[in-house]
């Protein structure tokens, strides 16, 4: 009797009708829509700059990293083998070096270091878009430091102090007093177990240090329920001094070079977002200083929440860019019943519409953040900016996590399992919506602007009249939004129904105007002409979905 040969025995078939990897692509150059709006909005020229960094953050080495840091997650050690407490978060090394990578290619500090060339934002966003299909775990802190900036110049000594180190383009993870650093980051916190978004019911206090040699020196007493990055150098944060809710600026150092009293409790066990560190930390007379004019804390840090919005809104489109990306490759070369599934009518109908949502997304959260850099000089573009960030913030991150669930069920089982990038993605879908103000909390301030402001609501109608006679489904939906609008009855409860149509109207105008026939035609039948169903797949018939699919399909 012959011996069988152990590897024929256990070997199966050839591996057939299988996807190649989806690594080592421009992520830049192969979003059209990403690449047509830097253009427009301002910021032509970050090109080389963005396609530089697009080539990296697609590149198998980047891929692999983004792995690596969500399968080991950060570890909180509280003390060291002395029993000395030391409150540190241990991250991957692969997390440092997604930081790094973000860091070294100027995404938290190109907005403020333009060299007067304009286009900042833009760029920042465009920048953000891309580092989000490398590894939205980063972007946290990434965004945060970028968007401390305006909040720190309310102190000027302590700008410039931690300004030059904020934009440093140079990552530095060692935990050492900042004055030892060659960049910092700064983190965000603010809310509370008794409050959430309602920061005002905040239940930590601040005591002056009156014979501190520290101009404004407090010592804060508190807890915080969610502390993103708590690795950060710094914190921005809220708490109750003698006329009120202020701002205060937190180090993880002393002046004396003394650890400071901050203390964290624990890190979160959360859904996704998993290799960034989200922790409760207690302020135990912890030492602070005061930003800002005193008794106007909100006032103070609602910059650094404003510019975050619209972070939360492009990390959001990013994800629905990653998404379509990979579902777009996988049809590309799966077959089923003797074709592609990227020729099969009701996938074409699916992907199509993916398309659509993602392109508007893209084109909406970069028209905001144009708007972000007219801000400094245009009072028009500051009254858009005021409500439209509100708007993007919500929209775009309600529609995410129904577009990576579509995306996912385009790549059959293979998109459930880990070893594909989708479960991630999936995970982190709902993440933005609740991060910067959840939807109702967006949409009360969508009401409040209205309200308060109207000539920002004012601003915004003007742009959809800009793009009046390009579509006639576009002017009944300006039309239908007016009359919406004059209604106010019951207007709070109706708020959810009053953004998504501001969002959408938005969308349609900046599409009819800047994209393809196919792409302003398909969106404006479904979005504003009512003629699809109430899930991705159903655009209606007559629309050109090659082509829709063609402008959105990734030159892999």
């Amino acid at each position: 009797m012959s011996k069988r040969n152990p590897i024929s025995v256990f070997s199966t078939h050839e591996v057939l009708n299988q996807p190649p990897p989806l690594e080592n692509y421009n992520v830049y150059l192969q979003d059209r829509a990403l690449c047509e709006a830097v253009q427009r909005e301002g910021a032509a020229w970050t090109q080389d700059i963005l396609s530089s960094f697009g080539e990296i953050v697609g590149s198998d080495r980047v891929i692999h990293l983004a792995d690596l840091a969500n399968r080991h997650p950060p570890e909180l050690h509280s003390f060291d083998r002395y029993g000395q407490r030391i409150d540190e978060v241990e991250y991957h090394p692969a997390y440092h070096e997604l930081m790094s990578l973000a860091m070294s290619h100027q995404v938290h500090s190109i907005a403020w270091n333009t060299n007067n060339r304009g286009g900042g934002h833009v760029a920042h966003a465009a920048l953000l878009f891309l580092l989000g299909q490398a590894e939205p775990g980063v972007c946290c802190p990434v965004a945060m430091t970028n968007a401390s900036v305006p909040t720190l110049r309310h102190h000027p000594e302590v700008a410039s102090t931690w300004e030059p180190l904020v934009l440093s383009n140079e990552y530095d993870e060692r935990f050492v007093p900042v004055n030892e650093k060659r960049g910092a980051t700064i983190g965000m916190a603010m809310t509370e177990k008794q409050g959430g978004s309602d920061v005002r019911a905040n239940a930590t206090f601040a005591h002056p240090l009156n014979t501190d040699d520290v101009v404004g020196a407090y010592t804060l007493r508190g807890h915080k329920w969610f502390c993103s990055a708590p690795m950060s150098d710094a914190f921005l944060t809220l708490a109750y001094s003698t006329n009120g809710l202020s701002c205060f600026l937190v180090p993880r150092w002393r002046p004396d070079g003394s650890r400071n009293h901050i203390f964290i409790q624990r890190l979160k066990d959360k859904l996704g977002n998993r290799s960034n560190a989200s922790g409760e930390i207690e302020y135990h007379d912890a030492w602070a200083r005061m930003v800002g004019e005193e008794g106007h804390g909100v006032r103070t840090i609602i910059e650094m929440v404003h510019h975050t919005r619209l972070d939360a809104a492009v990390a959001a489109a990013a994800l629905m860019r990653h998404a379509l990306t990979h579902a777009i490759h996988h049809a590309a070369h799966r077959s089923a019943f003797q074709k592609l599934l990227i020729q099969q009518p009701l996938m074409r109908n699916v992907l199509a519409d993916l398309a659509l949502e993602c392109e508007a997304a893209t084109a909406l959260v970069m028209r905001v953040a144009r708007s972000f850099d007219e801000s400094i000089r245009d009072e028009t573009a500051r009254r858009f900016n005021r409500i439209a960030t509100a708007v993007t913030k919500y929209w775009i991150n309600k529609r995410t996590p129904g577009v990576v669930c579509e995306a996912l069920e385009c790549h059959g089982g293979l998109g459930y399992v880990e070893e594909s990038v989708m479960p991630r993605l999936y995970r982190e879908a709902p993440l933005n919506s609740i991060w910067e103000g959840s939807g109702n909390v967006i949409c009360l301030d969508v009401l409040r602007t209205i309200e308060k402001q109207p000539d920002s609501l004012d601003t915004l109608l003007g742009e959809l009249e800009s793009a009046r006679g390009g579509d006639r489904r576009l002017d009944h939906a300006i039309d239908r939004l007016k009359q919406l609008l004059n209604d106010r009855t019951e207007r709070e409860i109706q708020g959810r129904y009053l953004v998504e149509q501001i969002a959408l109207t938005l969308q349609g105008a900046l599409l009819v105007k800047h994209s393809t026939a196919a792409v302003a035609d398909a969106f404006c039948a479904s979005r504003l002409g009512h003629a699809s169903g109430r899930v991705y797949g159903t655009l209606p018939l007559g629309l050109d979905l090659d082509a829709i699919i063609a402008h959105a399909r990734p030159a892999v």
